[in-house]
């Protein structure tokens, strides 16, 4: 009976003893966690780039920085990370991971999600109802279940391109018929003018005005002007107007025409666009190209190819600011026209000739000399912004905004 007596007492002693260690270690970690000792792991870093690209998918890689501000690591099924990648608030991709163990202080986390290319539609109609100006946003959020807090990271990058702004052009260019008994030039365009008319689901049009003078006797008309659009060699659209303009003899008339792209070829253009052995990574061409149909005063109609007005644009983008060998968040472009006169002048009212490289003008004077051919740099630019959340359940939070090109690494955000 003593001995059941001792054992009882020393048992009821080591009990005591766990339940005070226990209570002392619960007490210990309910104050570290007070005073901010021990914090959720929060998100330090993202880096996205593109990966692999089918006619279906775009994989986006992403490398996850996360900092874990306690003193020893953590690897609990209530810790989870989950990201979302939008561009002009259309969600682009997401995903995440569950069960993650991190190490004291940073640890990086590489992982893949399916980007849907038919997605590139919706997000190209608001790129260019945005004036050719898209929001990059990436989100980016730590949980912890067991300590019921997040910690939340917001990524925004601003990149704006120039597609068809240097389409508007002031330089005359002729238009050659190159056809038996027609003198050239039968026309010349003094002016054009482009900008993006109104977006549907369907179709991107893109209303020019091409301002055309007549240099000779007779009236000529123009019954059909058409178009051929490609982007990286991708049949983007094709068309021509439906109504004829008269040119008069030594007047000028304005023709108008509305070039149409066919949005759901955007995916089809978006893999080449990503595609390094086409023009190089993000990197896309665009080329218009016209012509018309001329009905003669004999009758006779002919169709003229306008290679004067070909119009080509290279578009370089940065979306994820991967660098791409080009310098820090900036894009660049180049715009030719395929020929024209070497004065960059107008044709106007009658029908006297000069040589000395001056306009075609009140007096009708025409440029003898050869082809004009000019560059215009499109661009596009990009400016990064970060901000760090960090959420409890009482309702407290931080943030912290940072602006500038970080060179894709965000700053440090750990919650202390």
């Amino acid at each position: 009976m003593a001995l059941n007596r001792i054992v009882s007492a020393l048992t009821a002693g080591k009990l005591r003893i766990a339940v005070v260690g226990l209570l002392v270690v619960a007490a210990a970690v309910g104050g570290a966690f007070a005073l901010g000792v021990v914090g959720v792991p929060s998100v330090a870093a993202v880096n996205n780039s593109f990966g692999d690209v089918t006619n279906e998918t775009t994989v986006v890689e992403t490398d996850l920085v996360v900092s874990n501000p306690n003193p020893i690591g953590v690897g609990l099924d209530g810790v989870s990370i989950d990201y979302t990648v939008s561009m002009n608030d259309v969600e682009m991709a997401s995903g995440g991971r569950e069960g993650v163990s991190v190490a004291s202080g940073n640890s990086s986390i590489a992982f893949e999600t399916d980007l849907e290319n038919d997605a590139i539609p919706p997000w190209w109609t608001s790129h260019v109802e945005n004036d050719e100006r898209t929001t990059v946003a990436i989100d980016a959020t730590v949980t912890s279940d067991l300590l019921g807090r997040s910690a939340n990271l917001t990524r925004t990058r601003q990149v704006e391109t120039d597609l068809i702004g240097a389409f508007t052009s002031d330089e005359t260019r002729p238009v050659n018929a190159d056809a038996p008994l027609v003198d050239d030039p039968v026309l010349y365009v003094n002016e054009t003018r482009g900008r993006w008319g109104t977006v549907s689901e369907e179709e991107t049009p893109i209303e020019m005005e091409f301002d055309a003078y007549n240099p000779n006797l007779e009236p000529y008309v123009v019954t059909e002007i058409g178009y051929d659009v490609t982007m990286n060699g991708v049949a983007m659209g094709s068309g021509s107007t439906e109504e004829e303009y008269v040119i008069p003899s030594y007047g000028s008339e304005t023709v108008e025409l509305s070039a149409a792209l066919r949005n759901e070829r955007l995916d089809e253009w978006w893999v080449t666009h990503l595609n390094e052995s086409v023009n190089g990574h993000q990197v896309s061409d665009l080329r218009i190209e016209f012509y018309a149909v001329v009905e003669l005063p004999s009758g006779e109609e002919l169709t003229v190819p306008l290679d004067a007005l070909t119009y080509e644009e290279t578009v370089e983008t940065d979306i994820f600011d991967e660098g791409l060998d080009r310098g820090e968040g900036s894009d660049t472009g180049d715009s030719t026209d395929a020929e024209g006169s070497d004065d960059g002048g107008s044709a106007s009212d009658d029908g006297g000739a000069t040589d000395d490289g001056g306009s075609a003008g009140d007096d009708g004077g025409a440029t003898d000399d050869g082809e004009n051919t000019s560059d215009d740099g499109g661009s596009t630019s990009a400016d990064d912004n970060t901000t760090d959340d960090d959420n409890t359940t009482d309702d407290g939070n931080t943030s912290d905004d940072d602006s500038g090109d970080d060179g894709g690494l965000l700053p440090l955000a750990a919650d202390r």
